[in-house]
């Protein structure tokens, strides 16, 4: 008899994690290790393909897909150049300034924009085009700072505001599902803000200032500038439209990523368009499409096959819960998220850590909404990149090494878990939450 079949989680277990060995070590080009943990997956049958590959059927996936488009159309007609023209001469004037702002822009359109990776799509072409009038180019580590500054401060950040966020809506919709809890927008903002948004934010900007130095240099605003053309007017109003779309979801329910995916198209199309066939196919950074699927992939596969749900009940045994230390039992709390983003990655962990919420209410005696809202931290801290998939997108739009964005996730888990959690836990308990 083979051995996998002696434990039915053997084979899946060993896929899963020689992947994220790959995706955490960059041995491989990442979109390679994608390939090969579909080729894998599909010859082992550890799942039906259409778990392995529905990462392809996500909509991330496509918004990552229609973001590389619009950024390329965004970048040729001059439209990144205009904005950033406008933005540099009064962010430009110190290095702290520039990724304070960048950190900031990125947060702020969180608030009216529900899509991570529609709002890195917008920006990163703006970031990089202001960083060039700023003499920061492409591919130095003030470079690597400033995109890193859109991924982390896009995705980190916008966990505190309730629509913003796939792992937050993944949260939501499992507590109403399993629990009838529905989460309220501005007791949640409350929630979460200070520390997780405002706290962390300038934890943010401190680091990428000093491991990512800079020195900007001094950029005047023509006093007369030029008229937009007619192609900058037109991707103007069709992104406008596309924005509007994303604020007024509720209202439509036309998803993010049809919206973007519908611009895409409009953007492809000849005469109509902007960007030809051959700019398409050197500028829409494919590997990353496939990369970002791989993951999506990985964690579906991980909830289907029960490798999550096996996890998640040996941590629920073995970590210490106990209501006599209220701490020990946050921080647990705390870990156990940690502990699965390394396999489900952070759009995946709300779908199991809130199935299991009440099990770890009994065993803490925390408030079990309390228990839900735990989990933030730690799925909005990931140790490595690959564990949120709008950093990688930054980062491969970016074209920044791994190792850069490691240093930086490294560094911000450390001083997270080490200054925010208990700053993090003391307000729970100051609001009563605990």
């Amino acid at each position: 008899m083979s051995l996998w079949l002696l434990h039915p989680l053997l084979l899946p277990s060993l896929v899963v994690g020689l992947t994220i060995l790959l995706w955490a070590t960059a041995l491989l080009p990442e979109f390679i290790t994608a390939l090969l943990f579909f080729t894998v997956a599909m010859i082992a049958k550890i799942a039906p393909p259409e778990v392995i590959f529905g990462g392809f059927a996500s909509s991330a996936f496509w918004l990552v897909f229609s973001g590389f488009v619009l950024g390329v159309a965004i970048r040729k007609t001059g439209l990144a150049d205009r904005v950033a023209m406008a933005l540099s001469a009064r962010l430009t004037g110190s290095w702290l300034r520039m990724v304070g702002a960048v950190v900031l822009l990125s947060y702020a359109l969180a608030f009216v924009m529900p899509s991570n990776m529609g709002r890195i799509a917008l920006l990163m072409p703006v970031v990089a085009a202001m960083g060039a009038r700023a003499g920061i180019q492409e591919g130095t580590r003030a470079w690597h700072g400033l995109a890193l500054a859109v991924g982390f401060g896009t995705f980190q950040l916008s966990a505190t505001i309730l629509p913003a966020n796939v792992p937050n809506l993944v949260m939501s919709g499992a507590a109403e599902g399993a629990f009838g809890i529905h989460l309220e927008y501005l007791s949640y903002l409350l929630l979460h803000t200070p520390v997780l948004g405002i706290l962390k934010g300038l934890i943010l900007i401190a680091l990428i200032y000093w491991l990512f130095p800079g020195q900007p240099q001094p950029v005047r605003t023509p006093a007369a500038p030029t008229p937009m053309s007619g192609e900058e007017k037109r991707l103007a109003w069709l992104l406008a439209a596309v924005l509007g779309m994303w604020v007024t979801e509720s209202w439509h329910g036309i998803g993010p990523a049809w919206a973007g995916l519908a611009a895409a198209c409009i953007t492809l199309l000849p005469r109509v368009g902007f960007i030809s066939g051959e700019e398409f196919s050197t500028g829409v950074n494919m590997r990353t499409c496939i990369y970002v699927a791989g993951i999506l992939g990985l964690a579906v596969t991980v909830t289907h096959t029960g490798i999550g749900n096996a996890v998640g009940e040996a941590l629920l045994h073995a970590l210490p819960l106990d209501p006599a230390r209220p701490f020990t039992s946050f921080v647990a709390l705390t870990g156990i998220t940690s502990a699965l983003n390394f396999i489900m990655t952070a759009n995946g962990v709300p779908a199991l850590y809130t199935t299991l919420a009440q099990s770890f209410a009994d065993a803490t005696g925390f408030p079990l909404l309390s228990v839900i809202m735990i989990q933030v931290l730690g799925y909005s801290t990931p140790l490595l990149p690959y564990q949120a998939s709008p950093i990688v997108v930054a980062m491969a739009l970016g074209k920044v090494p791994v190792r850069a964005g490691m240093v930086l996730c490294l560094a911000l888990a450390a001083v997270t878990f080490l200054l925010l959690l208990p700053l993090d836990y003391a307000w729970f308990r100051l609001l009563g939450r605990l």
